[in-house]
């Protein structure tokens, strides 16, 4: 009965689109509506798909699988779709690794062979060892690669590897020891773990944990409680031993770093995605010495060198500086003094390895590193093209490190770096067929509403002709202080060799250009962010790289939000819309998992008549409108996605449905055990990429050739 239906389903589309227009009479699945209303300062706001927040209900199920069933049979039938998947496929199928790295005086790196679901740990024998031995492979831990590795450590003897796994894309963690030498798994095991690394200690490791959530909360239920263990290994979880929590203030969150010589800790707490308090004490010491209450601000302990703390921060300093803290005088202010102090540019980070404090930075979006010794002079520049650099790893007394670069068309190259002679040796460089002497990448500046000036990344063919009619894919994030670099991405590669344009803005809300740019992304500002992303895609028209009828938004999690709101404000902008694991109801996202630490970017529906107020106006769940010609739109996120939940894009798809009255497709792709992207088996990775390339190109009008 159920493939009749499917059966029926695909006949029905097929002949839809040998009519006129291709995408007309689409029947989608009918969605229950329920009486639910929720008060807002005054303001009544229906909320008729409220039931399909639960996710783990049979109703909720039902659901999924009837709008998968109608948007995998249109998809099915798009003529190149096939043609699509095995190019990519055969793209995809090169070896890929990572930069060699060392933990506790062992080297290893990560390696796939091509196709393989997920990447392979391997012991090196040395830093010349390029091939190495299986340390641990993580295909063997699932049939279908959805058990992914997501971190690993060794013990401070290093005869024990400690990793963690996730478990169909989940953001909790387990984790496991190893013997390294007899590869024998031990009994230990540690639940319950979220957004924790895990660090060694003496004959031990501490980490952070959540109490275990009530059952049908594994997935939506809110997260708070974050509590600090220190686990002997050999030992039961249930005999670890509590090292810090504030049962008063349960909705904060610990993290706690050791020196390589176990003589000092040092105790993070935060309460959202930016700012944190610090404090550090003697290992040996029953309490910590608080430098930094608040959370208006944020540090990191980069080491103790000599009598002082070492700390990135971003204190009376939107674009960062290094600092040096007397450990005798920490919390007096007047004590600390530049090492690296600030400059017009971002420093995006400090790595202290062979006894060099290395630099790196940002300078419009792209990397920048210089080197400086311990006091911050004697400075000298590492010389790498356009692009981002990342790696240098390592301990102080190490001569050698290794870093990569990448850029939109240069896949990563690796390279050994001898930091006191300052040579960089070319270690690997990725082999795939993609010449990328065929493709230009160009920064270019336009201006925002505000006349704000905005970078953004232009890739394509030398010999493209800009005539307006090239497929475009315009992709943006704007939130979180993250920012947007060059880097080559494999999977973008059918889309050039098909003449498209990728296009990637540097939006205000991302750490581009410090504090002040993130900043002005934020709360009330927010609309910066879409204003943005609208000029991005109004100057691309208005020069001739493409038009409305060529041009796709795309984003994922915040950047889901992104192409949901600016979708809804200009749907005559664009062709097609990939909102992608999106936060899309702004009124209740606060609710679910860690959604709270969300509140410093967004704000929340609750916290003043002013803030509902302006969530409301572009929230993308509650600005759909009735009458109005969207563009194609395929949502797509992960039934398991325990960050943004799915919720999120199961009501955003339900109202779309309900209210659009034009002939575009507007769909849902819910991949079943998948989260919110980390871990996802490659071929997950490729059938979710192949479909929303042959949707983009399908509702274009184009039909991309391979040879």
């Amino acid at each position: 009965m159920k493939n009749l239906i499917l059966i029926t389903v695909i006949i029905s589309i097929m002949t839809t689109f040998s009519s006129c227009n291709q995408n007309k009479g689409i029947k989608y699945p009918e969605t229950k509506k329920i009486d639910h209303v929720d008060e807002y300062f005054g303001t009544q706001v229906a909320d008729p798909y409220r039931w399909l927040e639960d996710d783990m209900s049979d109703e909720t199920a039902e659901w999924v699988k009837a709008q998968n069933e109608v948007t995998f049979a249109y998809l099915d039938q798009i003529p190149f779709r096939a043609k699509m998947k095995e190019r990519l496929t055969e793209q995809w199928d090169y070896p890929k690794h990572s930069s060699p790295f060392k933990i506790s005086e062992r080297w290893m790196m990560y390696k796939n062979t091509g196709l393989q679901n997920q990447s392979v740990l391997y012991l090196l024998n040395d830093i010349d060892d390029k091939e190495g031995t299986i340390l641990l492979d993580s295909n063997t831990l699932s049939e279908d690669g959805t058990i992914a590795l997501s971190g690993i450590n060794i013990t401070k003897d290093g005869k024990t590897l400690i990793y963690s796994i996730s478990r169909g894309g989940s953001d909790w963690r387990e984790f496991y020891f190893m013997d390294i030498d007899s590869r024998k798994l031990l009994d230990d095991h540690l639940k319950w773990i979220k957004f924790s690394g895990i660090t060694p200690f003496e004959d031990g490791v501490i980490y952070s944990r959540f109490p275990e959530p009530k059952e049908g909360d594994m997935l939506k239920g809110t997260n708070e409680n974050s509590m600090l263990y220190f686990h002997k290994i050999g030992t039961p979880q249930e005999q670890d031993i509590l090292v810090y929590s504030e049962p008063q203030h349960p909705e904060r969150s610990f993290s706690l770093d050791v020196t390589d010589d176990d003589k000092y800790m040092f105790l993070y707490t935060t309460e959202s995605t930016t700012g944190n308090s610090l404090a550090f004490k003697k290992s040996n010491d029953k309490e910590f010495t608080h430098i930094i209450t608040d959370f208006d601000k944020e540090y990191t302990v980069l080491d103790v060198i000599g009598n002082d703390l070492y700390i990135i921060t971003n204190y009376d300093a939107p674009n960062n500086r290094l600092i040096s803290v007397p450990l005798k005088k920490a919390a007096d202010k007047k004590h600390w003094k530049d090492v690296i102090p600030e400059r017009d540019y971002v420093l995006n980070g400090v790595s202290y390895v062979g006894k060099k404090l290395i630099a790196n930075y940002l300078k419009d979006a792209h990397s920048y590193i210089e080197i400086f010794d311990t006091k911050g002079k004697n400075s000298y520049i590492l010389d790498i093209p356009i692009g981002s650099v990342g790696g240098f790893g390592g301990k102080a007394d190490d001569n050698i490190t290794f870093y990569s670069y990448t850029s939109y068309n240069t896949p990563s190259i690796i390279y050994k770096y001898d930091i006191k002679n300052n040579i960089s040796t070319e270690y690997s460089r990725t082999q795939i067929k993609f010449d990328s002497d065929k493709y230009v990448t160009k920064q270019v500046f336009y201006e925002s509403k505000d006349g704000t000036k905005v970078p953004m990344f232009l890739t394509y063919k030398k010999d493209l002709e800009l005539n307006g009619q090239n497929p475009t894919l315009l992709y943006g994030y704007g939130g979180f202080n993250i920012s947007l670099t060059p880097s080559f991405s494999i999977s973008r590669v059918p889309l050039l060799e098909n003449g498209c344009i990728i296009a990637v803005a540097n939006l205000r809300g991302g750490g581009e250009y410090g504090e002040k740019w993130h900043k002005a992304g934020t709360l009330m500002q927010k609309q910066n962010v879409f204003d943005d992303c609208i000029a991005a895609a109004e100057y691309l028209i208005a020069n001739n790289y493409t038009s409305p009828e060529y041009l796709a938004l795309q984003g994922g999690s915040n950047g889901g939000l992104l192409v949901g709101a600016v979708v809804n404000q200009r749907p005559d902008l664009f062709a097609v819309g990939l909102p992608a694991v999106g936060v899309l109801d702004m009124l209740r996202y606060q609710h679910f998992t860690i959604g709270r630490y969300w509140a410093t970017d967004y704000g929340t529906s609750e916290d003043s008549k002013e803030m509902f107020e302006y969530l409301y106006k572009y929230s993308p769940l509650h600005t759909i409108k009735e009458g109005v010609e969207y563009p194609a739109i395929l949502v797509t996120t992960g039934d398991h996605d325990d960050r943004v939940v799915p919720a999120h894009s199961f009501k955003y798809a339900a109202t779309l449905q309900e209210k659009y009255s034009g002939e575009n497709p507007v769909m849902i792709r819910i991949e079943t055990q998948a989260g919110h992207g980390a871990g996802k088996p490659t071929s997950k990775v490729i059938d979710e990429i192949v479909d929303e390339w042959a949707f983009m190109f399908y509702n274009m009008g184009v039909e991309p050739k391979f040879e």
